[in-house]
Parts: structure tokens; sequence; C-alpha cells
């Protein structure tokens, strides 16, 4: 696969995730350029690129928007991304805070093909490692209905299912605290701060506002 092939896959994935998956949502330059960490000259110049091959829909000093067959590739991306993802945990036994990277470099590599008897190995997923949704072949994406930690009061009984920083640092630091997909608990206080204190199996955890803010979870009776 060409080097543009994989820029151009680079940005549209971007592109997805910045918009949340939102069709009808302009992302800016700036955000482009901030989340792959390039100029916003070199986002500029790209995006006439992904508009020249009807990939997105460009409006100078606005941002740009996926055109469908650009949401397509995306999801095509992200499905491959997170199914990689699933596999390394899942059948090699990496940890969570592992795999990122690893999927990064192989979603580029492999064949659809070979993304398809992924998932029919793994039993057809619907979440990745960190509960994010799995995209299916035909570019459905199931929506994750969950509740941001930070917003659940003293005594409320939870689920974590889901995690949206996904930085190698607050995975291992979430691991070391037991906090992992699946795991219930009790909030057992709720400071003004936004920082929570958690009940997991009698063991108290304080989890950091800028941490609660990112871990998503249903509400247990």
């Amino acid at each position: 696969m060409s080097s543009l092939t994989l820029t151009v896959e680079n940005y549209l994935k971007a592109i997805f995730q910045l918009s949340d998956g939102q069709q009808g949502t302009i992302v800016s330059t700036g955000q482009i350029a901030d989340a792959l960490g390039v100029s916003p000259g070199t986002v500029t110049s790209m995006l006439k690129t992904l508009a020249d091959g009807s990939l997105a829909t460009y409006k100078p000093y606005e941002g740009v928007e996926l055109t469908p067959a650009g949401r397509a590739i995306a999801l095509r991306v992200i499905r491959r991304h997170r199914l990689i993802e699933l596999f390394l945990v899942d059948t090699l036994k990496l940890s969570w805070d592992e795999v990122h990277d690893e999927a990064e470099n192989m979603e580029h590599a492999v064949s659809d093909w070979l993304v398809d008897r992924i998932d029919q190995h793994l039993g057809h997923p619907k979440v990745d490692p960190h509960g994010d949704p799995i995209p299916t072949a035909d570019g459905a994406i199931p929506q994750a209905d969950t509740v941001p930690l930070v917003e659940l009061s003293e005594g409320q009984r939870f689920r974590v299912i889901r995690v949206l920083d996904q930085s190698p640092e607050i995975l291992r630091t979430l691991s070391e605290s037991g906090i992992t997909l699946g795991v219930a608990g009790i909030v057992a206080k709720a400071h003004a701060d936004g920082g929570r204190v958690i009940d997991l199996a009698g063991v108290e955890h304080h989890i950091d506002q800028s941490v609660a803010v990112n871990i998503g979870v249903d509400l247990l009776e």
C-alpha cells in the first residue's frame, strides 16, 4: 500500500473520530493538525486532495466533512484497527495498554479478507478491548450508550464498559486499580471537583476528574 494511501486513511479516520462519527459535523483544520501532529498547512494540502478525490467536502476557513465514500473508508480502517486490537489481547494475550501502536501499524497492511477471518475467529465481537464499538463489514457501527463516571453520585452502582482515554499510562493506572471492562463497583464519594472514590470489591480507589470523565459506565440497580 502506498504511503499516500496510508496517509489518506489516517486523515479519514482522524476526521471521522473528531466528528464523533456524526454526519454533518464540520471538523476544523486546527483540530486535525493537533490530532495528527502536523502543521495546519500540511492539513490544508491534504484536505484539498481528499476533496479532489470526492472523499471529503472542504470549505476554506470553515473545515471539512467526509463524503459517504470517505466515511466508508474511515469505518473500514477503524474496523481493522479495533479487531486487530482485540485479536492481540484475546489471542496473543497482550495487555490493553500494549495494543494501540501495534494495531496502528497493522491496520494499513492487512486485507479485508483477513480482517473478516479475524472477526469470525473472535465470534463477531461488538466492542474492542477498550469498549469502543467495532464497525460491521457493511459499515454499520453500533452506538455505545454510556454514562461518564464523573456524572455518578455517591451510592450509585455501575459497571465499566468503555475507556475513552486510551493512552498507555492511563490504561496501566486503571489496571493497577483493578479497573477493567466489565468490573462492577459503587461510588463511595463524589467530590465537588469531579473526582470520585469508587469501591471495587471492598477496596476504595480515588479517581481524578481527568480520568473519571473518560470512563464510560452503565448503571446497575
